[in-house]
């Protein structure tokens, strides 16, 4: 689990790290709080207090995209495993394994290097 302190010296760091290191402490606070909440209102027999708990909890995954979406905006490693991995379809252990697939099938289709800088020939040996 991260923390709040930096593990490096602040000095050292880049200004885009710190950001970045906010941002990532800040989604974990919002992922804490929902699983927080979520066990208090599962465990709660008031109605009523479990309702204003859900609330909560609906509150926190909002913080939570929040951030998340900052950080896709941000990073280009987010931006890139969040178009890969958010609203995909089938196994997610797969997910990547299909979308290289696709790419090396496009490559190979229109004959140009694959992304990776792989000449994207596995799909020509029916890979």
């Amino acid at each position: 689990m991260s923390s709040e302190n930096y593990h490096e010296l602040p000095e050292l760091l880049s200004e885009a790290t710190k950001e970045r290191h906010r941002a990532i402490v800040s989604l974990i606070e919002e992922l804490e709080a929902i699983d927080w909440y979520q066990q208090r209102a599962e465990a709660c027999s008031d109605a009523e207090l479990r309702a204003v708990l859900l609330h909560h909890l609906e509150e926190e995954v909002e913080h939570a995209m929040m951030n998340l979406e900052w950080l896709r905006r941000n990073d280009r490693v987010f931006q890139e495993k969040i178009d890969i991995y958010l609203n995909s379809q089938g196994p997610i252990t797969e997910v990547e394994a299909a979308e290289e697939a696709a790419k090396l099938g496009a490559t190979a289709k229109t004959g140009a290097m694959a992304p990776s800088g792989a000449l994207g020939i596995g799909s020509l040996k029916g890979a």
